[in-house]
């Protein structure tokens, strides 16, 4: 339905184009009409991790490319085919094609931003946050920006649901899969965008790392809706629904003063992927959720094998 009222003028859909030949996995750009030296946005949907595929999102290309920002929109692997990291690999190579590719189609590959919603947040993240990715494709995170996060899971440690155990487990790796878990004040300037009324993502996701990352000195912002649900954050970009929330024109305002301004200098760091204390959590890791059609993404309930943090 959102992808049936999205406009098709304005911008140029180069739907399939193959960024991984050998995995057959293919995206979308759309190109706003006339671009020339454009902010280039690669987005990752959601679902679970498990679901969904580029085709379901013109909505959001549409949306982004009616602000003058050249969308990339790739498929990527998913479970039960493969589990944690691959669909975090896919994601990082279909940057690499987006940097490689910018200017063909009117983008200007040192203003590269990565975007999610729910899901497609936490990759997002990961590769804002955990530089590994991108090393392993022959970049760094100054490829990057900025990252932007709609409802995104970054911080959903205890793991009970038997569908993430086994995306994300063995059990000892499961804060490998954290985005919080990276934070060490060196990443690209963060937008992470949530509703407190989201009861399939809760909104301390956002706030825990927001909190995590400005401890740390990196640059982070948020926007908080009171009345947001986790559908209606995305939704809310498509065209008949942006009376709803403000959230086009922040991503917009943010990319935009982003691009202005100069791009930091990372100082180099001798410890990465150190815990972090963050402070008052613990009702994020007792509450009682409601439960969505597929389950919550943090359960209730005490995992003995989350790791204990340390200061860095």
């Amino acid at each position: 339905m959102l992808n049936r009222f999205s406009a098709d003028t304005g911008y140029r859909l180069t739907p399939g184009l193959l960024y991984d030949r050998t995995l057959n996995l293919a995206l979308d750009v759309y190109q706003p009409e006339q671009a020339s030296g454009a902010p280039v946005v690669v987005f990752f949907h959601g679902g679970r991790w498990s679901e969904g595929d580029k085709n379901q999102y013109k909505f959001v290309g549409q949306a982004l490319a009616s602000r003058g920002f050249v969308a990339v929109i790739p498929d990527f692997r998913q479970y039960p085919a493969v589990r944690f990291p691959a669909f975090v690999e896919d994601a990082a190579r279909a940057v690499r094609w987006a940097r490689n590719a910018a200017r063909a189609y009117g983008g200007d590959p040192a203003q590269l931003f990565v975007m999610g919603h729910s899901s497609g947040a936490h990759i997002a993240a990961l590769l804002a946050l955990n530089e590994d990715y991108l090393k392993a494709v022959g970049g760094s995170r100054t490829w990057l920006r900025g990252m932007i996060g709609l409802a995104g899971a970054y911080d959903f440690m205890p793991i009970t649901a038997p569908d993430l155990r086994d995306i994300f487990g063995p059990v000892e790796k499961f804060a490998l899969s954290q985005p919080i878990y990276y934070v060490d004040g060196q990443n690209p300037p963060l937008l992470l965008i949530h509703g407190r009324d989201d009861k399939v993502v809760p909104v301390k996701n956002t706030e825990n790392l927001a909190r995590a990352v400005a401890k740390a000195g990196g640059p982070v912002e948020t926007v908080i809706y009171e009345s947001l649900s986790h559908a209606m954050v995305i939704g809310s970009l498509a065209s008949y629904l942006r009376g709803r929330a403000d959230v086009l024109d922040n991503i917009e305002d943010f990319i935009q003063r982003t691009v202005k301004t100069p791009q930091a200098v990372r100082r180099p760091v001798e410890i990465q992927a150190t815990p972090l204390i963050i402070e008052d959590t613990r009702d994020l890791r007792t509450q009682e959720l409601p439960p969505s059609p597929a389950g919550p993404i943090e359960d209730s309930g005490a995992d003995p094998a989350r790791p204990v943090p340390v200061a860095p």
